[in-house]
């Protein structure tokens, strides 16, 4: 009975399937064609308003990533300045010194690198990168490549004598180890680590280790940054939900406040307040609560990091929670009460849980925001309160080690998006609600 109720059905369809087909428009167009070519005109239109905002994005933020991330593995100085050396090294067990025929092969390099433009010279890129690796390397290459033209057979007593590193096959360890177009030796050094004679990854000495403890103090500062926003900024966020618009309006003014002063202005304020000869410590001294020898040291250390980029960071938190709070219904609370829940209970148990979005999305933003910060931490935080955002920025501006700051970088970036897949395994980024 049902299957000729469908086939009745069909059959009283299909007529109207037929007359919607010769349906057309009024310049003889089949109606369904030209939804057709209106749906692709409408696409395309879409298409063609993203498209600047994606040229934008893959230009100033794709592009530059994978420049950064391609830069932690680019290894093509040394490749392009001793091709013939690499040659007769592939033979070398790297024990002894290498033979004859691999210093004759490197004066051949350097005298063909003596012959181009000063401008394409090779021998001056990789003695800065064998430097990275060890120690008076550079001075070794740059003194030998001045000379090199004087240099006579036998080349093994001239190279020798011209610097002693090419008498330690150290160096000659290095040149074969990193003669490769990739190299995995930035991130070796990012993670603390070094190369034995063996060829094999161990672990630096205690007091050389640099980068691995940065990280650790970067995600614990970050971590009590969001905690201190959150403690500060709820109360803040839930007073201003409950008073009437105008006035919270003007405490809004107030939150925002900050973003119409300059990050660099905000900071050095804060050293004018936390140094031991500041305003919070002078206040104290003359209220008794502490003597004038006992100031308390909070500038130059994590305390400064922490109580400046809290500030900084606040409204960062209150914004999202605000955003949340001002949408809950007091009647909420007063049902709560009403059946018998006590107001911290009512609060626990129907307020907070509402309040979550607005907690999760703060949290994430100030937490993001936080562990690549590099300003504050690099004037109030001193020795101890410096973050991996600072090393970073020492190797770009100071040490011209772009391939480590590089991988330290991409390090930096795949740990926060681990963080946040964590995040979103967990937790669920659909709950979050920024506003």
């Amino acid at each position: 009975m049902a299957q000729a109720d469908a086939s009745m059905m069909d059959a009283g369809q299909g007529p109207a399937r037929a007359e919607t087909e010769k349906l057309v428009t009024s310049d003889g167009t089949p109606l369904k064609r030209a939804l057709e070519r209106a749906e692709r005109q409408r696409k395309i239109a879409a298409v063609g308003l993203v498209a600047p905002l994606l040229i934008f994005l893959l230009t100033v933020f794709i592009w530059p990533i994978a420049q950064m991330m391609w830069l932690s593995v680019k290894n093509d100085q040394i490749v392009d300045a001793l091709p013939r050396t690499l040659q007769e090294l592939q033979t070398w067990d790297g024990q002894d010194l290498p033979g004859e025929n691999v210093y004759a092969a490197l004066h051949a390099d350097m005298m063909e690198d003596l012959e181009r433009d000063r401008r394409d010279r090779k021998t001056g890129p990789m003695g800065i990168r064998l430097n990275y690796e060890l120690s008076a390397a550079r001075s070794a290459v740059s003194r030998t490549s001045r000379n090199v033209d004087e240099f006579e057979a036998p080349y093994k007593d001239a190279f020798m004598d011209a610097h002693r590193l090419w008498g330690d096959p150290a160096l000659w360890r290095v040149i074969k180890r990193e003669g490769r177009p990739l190299t995995a030796s930035y991130y070796v050094a990012a993670l603390d680590r070094e190369y034995a004679e063996d060829g094999s990854i161990v672990q630096r000495d205690e007091n050389r280790r640099i980068y691995v403890p940065l990280f650790g103090r970067t995600l614990y500062l970050s971590v009590v940054i969001t905690a201190m926003t959150f403690l500060l900024g709820f109360p803040i966020a839930y007073y201003m939900s409950i008073l009437p618009m105008r006035q919270a309006n003007l405490l809004m003014i107030c939150v925002l406040l900050p973003f119409w002063t300059s990050l660099l202005v905000r900071t050095s304020a804060w050293i004018v307040l936390l140094q031991q000869q500041g305003v919070i410590n002078s206040g104290l001294v003359a209220a008794g609560i502490i003597d004038d020898g006992s100031r308390l040291s909070m500038i130059y250390n994590q305390t400064g990091t922490i109580v400046a980029m809290t500030h900084i960071l606040l409204p960062f938190m209150v914004l999202p929670l605000y955003s949340v709070m001002r949408t809950i219904p007091p009647s909420y609370m007063r049902a709560a009460k009403s059946l018998g829940a006590t107001p911290s209970t009512a609060f626990r148990r129907v307020y907070f849980p509402q309040t979550l979005p607005g907690i999760g999305a703060g949290g994430v933003l100030v937490f993001i925001i936080s562990i690549g910060y590099y300003i504050t931490p690099a004037l109030v935080g001193g020795q101890s309160g410096r973050m991996i955002s600072n090393e970073i920025a020492r190797h770009i501006q100071q040490s011209l080690n772009w391939g480590l700051a590089a991988a330290l970088g991409t390090m930096l970036l795949v740990g926060v998006l681990i963080l946040y897949w964590l995040f979103n395994r967990f937790v669920g980024s659909d709950s979050l609600k920024f506003g």
